[in-house]
């Protein structure tokens, strides 16, 4: 029995829900360390509030993915759980900018802080068994096919997403001000229309895909003659301990790429907005609230939105080719490459509309990110354990950013004495390490996939 090869429209239906999912973790990334400055955080505090993004992916995916490997119900084997992680990543995204609204509870700054823990917990909810169905339905020769689509929907949700604050200002004439301690009314609306986009995304997903039930992914795996053996009883959850020990050796020799490239990513998701306030717009160190601050905020995610339009359209028009000719290694390499590239050049630019230069190279590396890894990864995975090892894969994205987290703060005050844009430096630094690392990885399909 063989899997059913999908057409684009299928897989794209199939990934559809990506897009409201990445529309809020986009909306996230760009204004999180922006709200919490104008609840009261410092540039040196941002990546310690930021240490629960990493923390939450760490506990929640490897067990949504053991969960979701060993649950079929009426509503299916994956949809359950990323239903349940959009409805509540949508609670988060509509109360975080309206956390002064708890103030007789708790300091504003601690509500955010909450409501960021919710959303990345539900966000990682509802990831990790997207990348799983994907794993699940799709052959080997579609696999790069269909991560690249994921990709593509990634980028355009999260172009939406950083960009509707901006949009909101600039053409509908929403105001970005507000007083001392008060969200802007742009961010607040943006990110009330990103749960609403995010729950119909999902549901579209729901509606339109189907899963293999578990006898039909069994014959699967057992006409893979996969080297990873089949249990006949029911996992347990103790058993990611003993799947972590078990790991595939392409997914070891993964995570050291993935250690330098999300070490890089998580380095610029909390420091380019403070970076490009202070090295771009000339602002002090200690202004968070100010019109010309909200601007660079808002042209922060323009920015943000240029990387993901590149990725999505790497990922649908390049990527997949570039990968058939060279092999998905020398893709991923190159790509990281020219990302590490872009990062650097941010430092040198001489305004801020010359490092739109500077996202476009990002985006490149954006796109094979979140496609090339899982495209190799999953060839080297038995069906029946897609759903753990995609999260125990995850170890190897949040244990660089909950490191990052950790030391980021303290060197940008310590030794970058406030100025963050140096933190973007080694991010750059960190995706050309990840780009050499790639070439020890064994892809075990690439000669299959080549022809």
């Amino acid at each position: 029995m063989e899997k059913r090869k999908l057409s684009f429209w299928e897989i794209w239906n199939m990934s559809f829900g990506f897009l409201g999912i990445q529309m809020g973790f986009a909306l996230q990334n760009a204004n999180a360390s922006r709200i919490l400055q104008i609840f009261g955080a410092h540039v040196e505090e941002l990546s310690w509030f930021w240490i629960i993004a990493p923390l939450m992916g760490l506990i929640v995916q490897p067990i949504i993915g053991h969960y979701s490997d060993n649950t079929w119900g009426r509503f299916g084997r994956r949809k359950p759980f990323f239903l349940t992680g959009a409805i509540l990543a949508s609670i988060g995204l509509v109360l975080m900018p309206q956390a002064n609204i708890f103030t007789a509870i708790l300091p504003s700054l601690w509500v955010g802080a909450g409501m960021l823990m919710i959303m990345d917990a539900s966000f990682n909810i509802a990831m990790e068994p997207f990348r799983a169905l994907v794993g699940d339905n799709l052959r080997n020769d579609q696999r790069t096919a269909g991560f690249s689509i994921q990709t593509a929907l990634i980028g355009f949700g999260a172009v939406i997403g950083s960009a509707m604050p901006y949009i909101l200002t600039k053409y509908l004439g929403i105001t970005n001000q507000a007083a001392i301690g008060q969200v802007p009314l742009n961010l607040t609306l943006s990110f009330i229309i990103g749960a609403v986009i995010l729950i119909a995304s999902i549901m579209v997903t729901l509606f339109s895909t189907k899963e293999y039930s578990p006898n039909e992914m069994k014959q699967f795996d057992e006409e893979k003659n996969n080297p990873i053996p089949l249990d006949t009883e029911q996992s347990k959850l103790s058993d990611i301990f003993s799947d972590f020990k078990k790991m595939p050796t392409t997914m070891r020799q993964l995570s050291w790429v993935q250690f330098f490239s999300w070490f890089g990513l998580f380095g610029m998701w909390v420091f380019t907005t403070p970076a490009i306030a202070h090295h771009i717009y000339h602002l002090p160190l200690t202004d968070s609230s100010s019109l010309e601050y909200q601007n660079a905020g808002d042209w922060v995610g323009i920015l943000f939105g240029v990387y993901n339009l590149v990725s999505a359209l790497v990922a649908l028009f390049i990527l997949p080719r570039i990968a058939q000719q060279i092999g998905r290694k020398k893709t991923h390499s190159l790509m990281l490459i020219i990302g590490g590239i872009g990062l650097i050049s941010i430092y040198f630019m001489p305004n801020e509309n010359w490092i739109v230069l500077s996202m476009i190279c990002i985006g490149f590396a954006w796109a094979s990110i979140l496609a090339m890894p899982y495209a190799i990864l999953a060839g080297a995975i038995a069906p029946k354990k897609m759903g753990v090892y995609m999260g125990i894969f995850n170890f190897f994205i949040v244990i660089p950013q909950i490191i990052n987290a950790i030391i980021g703060g303290p060197i940008v005050k310590y030794i970058y004495h406030g100025n963050a844009i140096y933190a973007l430096l080694i991010s750059g630094f960190s995706f050309i390490i990840a780009a050499l690392l790639v070439y020890k990885v064994s892809d075990n399909d690439e000669e299959k996939i080549r022809k």
